[in-house]
């Protein structure tokens, strides 16, 4: 099955069951890189939980630039129980002792300053490993939320390879009977051209110099490659899996055959398949670049 690189997925939870601290929630933001690239933003509090998120993403997704962001929304409604912690308050003491002695002058602290001090006020955590469980939690049910977006986008960008695809296949054979014509109305006006310039007499420089332009023209080589070429994108496309690296380097071949053909071209008819052959596989390869 073919993936897209593009997809969104989020998923929240109560923390703990009954609410009583707050909302716990995931977002999942995916677009198209050429590999796995993860960022995370999550919360101080909640950064424990950054290495068993980025296992889980990675054993699920093999490429993209994917924006993980990981927030507790905190219940406003129910008031923190805010305590004292007893040893950052003796740590404080020793150091104003400190302090006082060294400078006398100094004013003692009052209430406000040391409430403000870090650490002195213990606020109630989550239970972090309840909370580390919750986020793993949570963090599988939105990967597989983003896989199956993924999924559904990757289904209608194959859709879209395959009718480039069609299309190009026509083209081809649009072409293909075309060729042996043109080669052989340019020979009869070049044959022309050369007796006049070379003599009526000198038929055998005349074969010779037709023969090369023959060779030059011949893009049978070219067809028979970029059929290949179709059929290894069908291939591809049926095998499924991460094959957009693959994809974009058939993409790249399609592109250099259709150039090729255009320059041998001994047509305008043939021409005007070539170049509408790499307008086919321009829109191909930016359907390609998007597939994981």
């Amino acid at each position: 099955m073919i993936h897209s690189m593009t997809g969104f997925a989020a998923a929240s939870a109560a923390i703990p069951p009954d609410g009583a601290r707050g909302t716990l929630a995931i977002e999942l933001r995916s677009v198209n890189a050429r590999f796995l690239d993860v960022q995370f933003r999550i919360a101080d509090e909640l950064r424990g939980v950054e290495p068993v998120m980025r296992e889980l993403i990675a054993a699920r997704v093999s490429r993209g630039k994917l924006d993980c962001r990981v927030y507790l929304n905190e219940n406003e409604q129910i008031p923190a129980v805010n305590r004292l912690n007893p040893e950052a308050l003796e740590r404080l003491k020793h150091l104003a002792a400190e302090v006082e002695k060294a400078l006398p002058q100094v004013a003692p602290l009052r209430v406000a300053d040391v409430l403000r001090w870090p650490g002195v006020v213990a606020e109630p955590r989550a239970d972090e490993e309840q909370t580390r469980a919750l986020a793993a939690d949570l963090c599988r049910r939105a990967i597989d939320e983003l896989v199956a977006s993924r999924k559904r986008e990757g289904e209608k960008l194959a859709l879209a390879i395959a009718e480039r695809v069609a299309a190009m296949r026509r083209r081809i054979e649009q072409a293909a009977p075309l060729v042996p014509q043109s080669i052989a109305a340019y020979q009869a006006r070049l044959a022309e051209k050369l007796r006049e310039a070379l003599g009526a007499n000198d038929d055998e420089r005349v074969r010779t110099e037709l023969a090369v332009f023959a060779a030059k023209v011949d893009v049978d080589e070219e067809l028979t490659r970029l059929r290949a070429h179709l059929d290894e994108v069908d291939r591809n496309l049926k095998k499924g899996g991460a094959v957009g690296k693959r994809l974009d380097f058939i993409a790249q071949e399609l592109n250099r055959e259709a150039n090729t053909l255009a320059s041998k071209a001994a047509s305008q008819e043939v021409t005007d398949c070539a170049l509408e052959l790499k307008l086919l596989v321009e829109q191909m390869r930016e359907q390609v670049q998007n597939i994981e």
